[in-house]
């Protein structure tokens, strides 16, 4: 900072004083960052072109147009995270997970969840999976009849895929044909830093403060997140920005990032209470439709991604699908944390990732022992992903309608929809 100082004659504490007045006026009037202006949703990001397909009290369902004259056989359903909005898998163009699948031959339909108010109060987990997660499968497979699903879950929506798919192993429905799961923690006990949050205490001063709003203000939720990573979101922003002068510059990423969501106060009571401090979900007790549902049930092949530096979901978490799962299963690590690990497009400068696959029985290994014998790959993980993909497939077929056999989901608007605009 001193020779910031010596070579601007001080300069750049007046421009760090004028940035800092700027995020303050900002603040107050909640305007978002600096920057954020450039990237509208519709226009400059989730601009992959689709049409919503379903929507109940919860999701709306998007369809996306194909672009290929012929498609895999089997569709790709992605369920994301209900903390944040949907689009960090449809950001720009050119690091679009959505637009990359469907230009590689993929039928591709994505779960937009509602930015729930005071009204939602009393939505659980269990709405969540009904009216997200089985309602979703339920259009998927109307509208792509006689084939089973690929299912794609990230973060949270992992977890909440993961609890829809034991469900439906327990009960006979056999409508999977694949489970991804993306930076999905399934067992919670080592869940990272993010535990400094969650205890006993912790959670009855959240729901103490939940409970006259009916949900957690997604600033809230945000803070926690940065604080995990305090040396790059919060310090070194500060120090460059506020002391040096210097504006950073702003991206799709940031953008999505600064657009926050809220959740209901009783599902996110839930799903604190039950999946992170109690872990019921991985120990057998988590209950769905008053019966427990076990992650050993699921036998459909399962691709598993960790990243490097996640702080949300460390990967030897998410590498604990090994214990829970006999099933076969390829599991990858990628360099990068849990937003920019996943949003790892090929061309993407100093990727890289390691990946093997434990085929049905096969003894287990431990994370550590896995990192050391697994080879390193330069670049993006997505192609091994898509290839994946492809080989878990029947075959090409011709695209199939964007509104399914005799118009029963007749398209209601075009992509993103209306819930991923509701503040």
């Amino acid at each position: 900072m001193l020779r910031a100082i010596t070579d601007s004659g001080g300069a750049n504490l007046w421009h760090g004083a004028m940035n800092f007045l700027e995020d303050a006026r900002r603040l107050v009037l909640d305007e978002g960052p600096a920057g954020v202006e450039g990237f509208e949703v519709g226009k400059d990001v989730a601009v992959t072109p689709g049409k919503v397909v379903f929507r109940n009290h919860l999701i709306e369902l998007i369809q996306y147009t194909p672009t290929t004259t012929d498609v895999y056989a089997e569709p790709v359903l992605i369920v994301p995270s209900w903390i944040m909005k949907y689009y960090i898998l449809d950001l720009s163009p050119h690091n679009s997970m959505v637009k990359y699948l469907v230009d590689q031959g993929h039928t591709v339909f994505i779960l937009s969840w509602k930015n729930p108010t005071a009204a939602d109060r009393d939505l659980g987990l269990e709405d969540y999976r009904w009216l997200g997660v089985m309602d979703a499968m339920d259009a998927v497979t109307s509208i792509v009849p006689e084939r089973k699903v690929q299912a794609v879950g990230y973060c949270l929506g992992g977890t909440l895929l993961s609890i829809a798919a034991a469900a439906m192993a327990r009960d006979g429905d056999e409508r999977l044909q694949s489970l991804t799961l993306l930076a999905s923690e399934i067992d919670f006990r080592e869940s990272g830093e993010i535990a400094l949050f969650i205890d006993d205490s912790q959670l009855a001063w959240l729901a103490a403060g939940m409970w006259d709003k009916g949900y957690l203000d997604g600033k809230q939720m945000a803070g926690a997140f940065q604080m995990l990573n305090s040396r790059d979101l919060i310090w070194s922003r500060r120090v460059r920005e506020y002391l040096l002068g210097e504006r950073q510059g702003f991206n799709d990423l940031m953008a999505w990032n600064a657009d926050v969501t809220r959740m209901p106060y009783r599902m996110h009571s839930e799903y604190l209470r039950r999946l992170y401090l109690d872990n019921d979900l991985a120990e057998g007790r988590y209950r769905v439709g008053g019966k427990p549902v076990a992650i050993a049930d699921i036998e459909v092949p399962m691709f598993i991604v960790g990243t490097v530096r996640d702080h949300v979901a460390p990967w030897p978490s998410v590498y604990k699908m090994h214990l829970l799962s006999d099933a076969e299963l390829t599991f990858v690590l990628t360099s990068g944390g849990h937003n920019a690990g996943v949003v790892s497009e090929p061309r993407h400068p100093r990727r890289s990732y390691q990946i093997a696959t434990r085929s049905t029985g096969a003894r287990y290994v431990d994370p550590q022992t896995w990192r050391d014998e697994t080879p390193l790959n330069d670049g993006s993980w997505w192609p091994a992903w898509q290839q994946w993909l492809a080989r878990r497939s029947a075959g090409r077929v011709t695209p199939p309608a964007m509104f399914g056999m005799h118009g029963v989901y007749a398209p209601l608007g075009d992509a993103p929809g209306t819930y991923v605009a509701m503040k």
